[in-house]
C-alpha cells in the first residue's frame, strides 16, 4: 500500500491544498504526513477539521521520520507551474525513493535533471495533467448510450464539485448501485484512478475527450458520474464547463454553490443558483433534456444553526432535495437521485 507523503508548501488549508485535502479525507489511512513549513507541528485535523493524527512536517527531511514511498503535489498554483521550494522537495524525495504524483500543469517528465535522477533511483514520475495523445474526436456516442449520466456542476469554480461526485458515488454504491466515476481533474483522476484531465486539452478536442472517458465505462452502469469543472458564469473557467456538458451530455445535474460568497473566483459578482440552472438547462434543450437532481452547498464557513437555515431556504426556494453532504448527510437527496434511476 502506497504510504504518501503530501507536499503542499505554505498551502496546507481547506481550499489551496485541494488534492492533498482530498486524499486525507477518503484515503487517510495511506497518507503518512504532510509538508508545509508553515503549519508544522500541528495535525490534519487541527488544520482542517478532519484527517486525524496525520503530521505536519517542515520538509522531507522530516517527513523521512514517517517512511513515505511516494508523494503526491497536494496543492496547485494559478497556472500550474513548479516553484523552487518545491523543487527542492521532489528532489529529496526522489532520492529517498519516492515516487512522484504531479498534479501541476508543468510536466516533471519535461524535466532532464529529475527524469534522469528518476531513472537512477529505479522511482516512477507520474504527472497526471498529460492529456491523451492522440487525441479523441467526439463521435455522437452518447445517442446510443444506455447508462445514465450526471455532471456535476456549479456556481463558481471551489464550490466542492469533485467532492459532491465522489460523495454521491460513494453513497449509492453503498445503497448497492452499480455507479462509476469519470475524473476530469487531477483530484478526481488520483481518487477514481481513471478520467481525463479536461483542462490540459486543447480546446478543439475537450468534447472528444470527455465523451470517450464516459465511453470507456460499462454502459451497464446503474450511474456514470462525471466530475465538474470551472462554471458557466466564470469568465475565466467557462469554456472547460462548457466543453464538459457537450461531451459528457448528462441526463442529470447537481448544482454546487458556497452561501454568502459575494464575487467569484474572476472577482466578479456571483449570478445566483436559480439563474446558473437556468443557462445550463437553456444549453442543453437543443441537444437532449436534461434535468437537476439537487443542490450541495459548500457550508463549512458557517456556523452550524446559519447553515441549516441556509439549506433549507435554498432547498425550499428551488424545490430540490439540498445539503452539505460532508457536513450533514442527507438521504433525501440520495434518494431521490436513487428514484430517478428505477
Amino acid at each position: 500500500m502506497p504510504e504518501f507523503t503530501i507536499l503542499c508548501p505554505g498551502a496546507f488549508d481547506y481550499i489551496l491544498n485541494k488534492t492533498g485535502n482530498m486524499l486525507i479525507r477518503y484515503r487517510p489511512q495511506e497518507v503518512c504526513c504532510v509538508i508545509d513549513h508553515d503549519k508544522s507541528g500541528k495535525t490534519a485535523q487541527d488544520v482542517l477539521g478532519y484527517g486525524g493524527k496525520i503530521p505536519v512536517v517542515s520538509n522531507f527531511n522530516e517527513a523521512k521520520d514517517y517512511s513515505p514511498n511516494a508523494m503526491v503535489i497536494g496543492s496547485s498554483s494559478q497556472g500550474g507551474r513548479i516553484n523552487e521550494v518545491y523543487r527542492k522537495e521532489i528532489i529529496a524525495a526522489i532520492k529517498y525513493g519516492c515516487n512522484i504524483y504531479n498534479g501541476m500543469h508543468q510536466f516533471l517528465n519535461g524535466d532532464p535533471e529529475l527524469v534522469t535522477l528518476a531513472k537512477k533511483e529505479t522511482v516512477t514520475i507520474n504527472d497526471i495533467r498529460c492529456p491523451p495523445d492522440p487525441p479523441h474526436f467526439p463521435k455522437g456516442s452518447w445517442k446510443k448510450r444506455k447508462a445514465k449520466v450526471m455532471l456535476i456542476v456549479g456556481t463558481d469554480c471551489n464550490t466542492g464539485k469533485m467532492t459532491t461526485g465522489w460523495e454521491i458515488t460513494e453513497r449509492l454504491k453503498k445503497r448497492g448501485k452499480n455507479v462509476q466515476f469519470v475524473g476530469t481533474g487531477q483530484t478526481g483522476i488520483m481518487l477514481g484512478g481513471g478520467g481525463v484531465p479536461v483542462d490540459a486539452v486543447v480546446a478543439d478536442f475537450m468534447v472528444g475527450e470527455i465523451e470517450n472517458a464516459v465511453d470507456e465505462v460499462n454502459d451497464q452502469a446503474d450511474l456514470i458520474i462525471v466530475e465538474g469543472q470551472g462554471s458557466l458564469t466564470n469568465m475565466y473557467y467557462a469554456g472547460v464547463t462548457l466543453g464538459l456538458m457537450h461531451g459528457a451530455m448528462p441526463d442529470y445535474m447537481i448544482m454546487t454553490d458556497e452561501p454568502g460568497r459575494a464575487v467569484d473566483v474572476s472577482n466578479n459578482k456571483m449570478v445566483s443558483i436559480g439563474a446558473v440552472m437556468e443557462l445550463h438547462l437553456s444549453l442543453m434543450q437543443y441537444f437532449k433534456q436534461s434535468q437537476f437532481l439537487g443542490i450541495n452547498l459548500l457550508t463549512y464557513k458557517m456556523d452550524e444553526d446559519l447553515a441549516l437555515k441556509e439549506i433549507k431556504r435554498i432547498g425550499e426556494k428551488h424545490q430540490l432535495p439540498t445539503t452539505d453532504l460532508v457536513r450533514f448527510g442527507n438521504d433525501k437527496l440520495i434518494e431521490h437521485i436513487e428514484q430517478e434511476l428505477l
